[in-house]
Parts: C-alpha cells; sequence; structure tokens
C-alpha cells in the first residue's frame, strides 16, 4: 500500500511546487477497510491535474488556507449546511468573474477562458458539479444558491 503512495508523490511531485501536499492515507469506510490518499492544496489549484483515484486508491482532497468571501458561510447558526451549501456551482461563477485575472496569474495560464478556469476550481469538471448540484437541489439533499 505504501509503495502506492511513494508512486503517487514521484509522479505528481511537480504540483507540490504549485501548493499541494501529499499528507499520507486515510480511512474512508471503517467497516470495509477502504482507503484514500489525502492531499490538501490551495483553493486557486488546477484540480484536473489530480486524479479521482490512482492505482484503484481514491484520492481525497482538501482544501487549506482560507476560502474567498464568494464561498464564506456563517458557521454559527447549528443547521447552517441546511440553508448553505458551500460549494454551489454559482459561488465558483461568481469568485471566476472577480478574479479571473489573479486565478491565470496563480495558474501559470495566461490563456486560460472562463471553463477552463471553472474546470479547474471546480473539482476538474464545473457542468458535471453543476448538473450534480442540479439534481441534489431537486432531490432535496443540498440547498439552492441564495444571494445576500
Amino acid at each position: 500500500m505504501f509503495d502506492i503512495l511513494k508512486k503517487f508523490e514521484t509522479k505528481y511531485a511537480p504540483l507540490q511546487k504549485k501548493g499541494m501536499r501529499v499528507n499520507g492515507f486515510t480511512i474512508i469506510d471503517v467497516r470495509k477497510k477502504t482507503h484514500a490518499i489525502k492531499i490538501s492544496r490551495p483553493f486557486i489549484f488546477d484540480n484536473r491535474q489530480v486524479p479521482k483515484r490512482y492505482e484503484g486508491v481514491q484520492v481525497k482532497s482538501q482544501i487549506q488556507g482560507e476560502l474567498p468571501p464568494e464561498f464564506e458561510i456563517d458557521r454559527s447558526n447549528p443547521d447552517w449546511a441546511k440553508q448553505n451549501y458551500i460549494w454551489a456551482p454559482e459561488r465558483f461563477e461568481k469568485f471566476v468573474d472577480r478574479c479571473g485575472d489573479e486565478i491565470k496569474i496563480k495558474l501559470e495560464n495566461p490563456k486560460m477562458n472562463r471553463k477552463e478556469m471553472l474546470d479547474a476550481l471546480c473539482f476538474g469538471d464545473f457542468e458535471e458539479h453543476k448538473l450534480k448540484s442540479e439534481k441534489l437541489i431537486k432531490e432535496g439533499k443540498i440547498p439552492a444558491y441564495k444571494t445576500k
């Protein structure tokens, strides 16, 4: 198992220069004894460069550092998750529209268009995330996005 982690670290070493850290393994299902490779990364990071699975092992990503204002939620209410979906597609769109130039600089890609920036920030595929979010809203599993 640890050789998989070593191979992952070696293969994705260039991403560590861009802020990604490999934090080791984490257990994601105790009963099934399922593990995942745990990484952390900055918010502005090209998630398309990290696989969802590596050699049969799921890769779990966590953001390190603060989130931009578009993603700030008042968590003082115990039911905050029932009222706000932090990863609402609209939040990504607002952030990209406000900070497009900064994103291009940090991702070292001055020719990125809006769609590419959304895909890079939003788990690799913005349209897929948007469709999944709309489905979950219809099913009542996550709240619809509300503007302040």
